[in-house]
């Protein structure tokens, strides 16, 4: 960072902050007030000898809890306390989409949004309760998701949108708001992360309005995790313990290491993220035996406490710098996270949850997991194939040439069946026939220059294949 944190530097951005029409009142002082903390040098250090493995009292294993009440009123009284939030700030760049991330079709037609609809519209329906559905847009995802909920306007729910904060992005070299230097476009401007759920919650008004109509807890989930559906028993735990904040954890793999992890620290209950951690200890961290589990980013969270915390200014989570370069110019953003604010509720818990409550859509591969034979739709739920022997999940990994949606849809006539599959690497100028069948463990890498053709109707099974010979 070639600025030095001075409190020049932070009169200048004041002034330049105060200047900029786009953004609102509330939107200038959470602005300032993060860089202030971070020129600060305002960092949460964490004592590696105090860290401790969290009890079962505090992970609460999933198999403990109680179940649900069995009776359609009780139900009904657990649903109408209920709000499902879902974090829709994202752009499906990564896959080559245009617009938000939720709308790309995940299967049978049927989007992220429309598989979230459907679910909330079975239980409103079933049980004749209120469940609203509230998406957190980004000034990125805004327009378009006014759009597309129209189509929803006669099902059995409430979907209300709003915004998360419009932050400028800050010039490397002088710590100004690169919109101040003539950049007033999209790219002068980015959302802080999703930590910035519960502030924007409340200067909507949402917060007060969902407290007056007797919403207590709200359910937080990133829109493209498909496993992340209501859950009666974690929300029946909450409410008979009274617990203000509960995050969904689930045992790590070798995928997972990178994840953050809950640990006890200082009498209090809070996650661990990789950024944290000194260098001498990232091969701990990253260590399944030690830290076990993992953050899935399904929060839930309780509505009263929201607003103290809020008010009270006391969401101080850890501040993730991300610097970027727009036009050649070098900028930073700051950024915090929602699973960090666990450590300012009181009665906060995590709930080791089974691992098909955490299916998140980042790539195309992920896409051909849930796309296959592999899952199932029911009510608008992603429900594994019971055939499936192995509990874990083939590892695919796709070359470049998959990386778009619209290449990977074109590249297969169907997509094959993955229940006895172990791993499958593609890479190359690869097209699948209809009705493939993919067993054990299966690479087929095109040689340079050579277009290969997997035929309708055939069986793979533990083979490498370079070209039509090895067929």
């Amino acid at each position: 960072m070639a600025a030095i944190a001075t409190d020049a530097n932070l009169d200048n951005l004041k002034s330049s902050v105060a200047g900029l029409e786009q953004i609102s009142e509330n939107e200038k002082t959470g602005f300032i007030n993060l860089v202030s903390r971070y020129l600060s040098g305002e960092a949460q250090h964490v004592e590696w000898s105090k860290i401790q493995t969290p009890t079962d009292e505090v992970v609460v294993p999933y198999d403990t809890l109680a179940p649900t009440p069995a009776g359609s009123a009780e139900i009904k009284s657990l649903l109408d306390k209920l709000v499902v939030l879902k974090l829709n700030g994202g752009l499906g760049t990564t896959m080559g989409c245009t617009g938000p991330k939720s709308v790309i079709e995940v299967r049978d037609g049927l989007t992220f949004l429309d598989l979230i609809v459907i679910q909330i519209e079975n239980l409103n329906s079933k049980y004749g309760s209120n469940v609203p559905l509230l998406l957190m847009n980004s000034f990125n995802t805004h327009d378009d998701t006014q759009k597309i909920v129209e189509k929803y306007q006669n099902s059995n729910i409430e979907i209300h949108t709003f915004n998360q904060s419009q932050y400028p992005r800050l010039v490397a070299d002088d710590f100004l708001p690169l919109p101040s230097k003539g950049n007033t476009g999209k790219d002068g401007w980015y959302p802080p992360g999703h930590g910035d759920v519960f502030p924007s919650l409340s200067n909507s008004g949402k917060l007060d309005a969902l407290l007056s109509q007797g919403k207590e807890y709200v359910f937080v989930a990133n829109s493209d995790n498909l496993g992340a559906i209501v859950d009666l028993k974690i929300l029946n735990h909450l409410i008979e313990h009274k617990n203000e904040y509960c995050m969904e954890v689930t045992p790590k793999t070798l995928a997972d290491v990178k994840g953050g992890t809950l640990i006890s620290y200082e009498g209090r209950v809070q996650l661990l993220e990789i950024a944290q951690v000194a260098d001498e200890h990232v091969g701990e961290f990253k260590s399944i035996e030690k830290f076990k589990i993992f953050n899935t980013n399904n929060l839930w969270v309780n509505l009263k406490a929201i607003k103290r915390l809020v008010e009270a200014d006391a969401l101080k989570m850890e501040i993730i710098p991300n610097p970027k370069e727009v036009d050649g110019v070098k900028v930073l953003q700051l950024e915090t996270a929602a699973g960090a604010a666990i450590r300012f509720f009181d009665k906060a818990i995590g709930i080791n949850v089974p691992r098909s409550r955490f299916l998140p859509v980042k790539a195309t591969s992920d896409l051909l997991l849930v796309q296959s034979d592999l899952y199932t739709l029911e009510d608008g739920s992603v429900i594994r194939n019971p055939a499936r022997t192995n509990p874990e999940n083939p590892a695919i990994e796709l070359g470049p040439e998959f990386k778009k949606v619209s290449n990977f849809l074109s590249r297969f006539k169907s997509i094959p069946s993955i229940v006895e599959l172990d791993s499958v690497k593609v890479a190359g100028d690869v097209w699948f026939g209809a009705g493939v069948i993919l067993k054990g463990k299966v690479s087929i890498v095109a040689k340079s220059g050579v277009k290969l053709e997997i035929p309708d109707g055939a069986v793979i099974a533990t083979k490498e294949i370079n070209g039509p010979e090895d067929l």
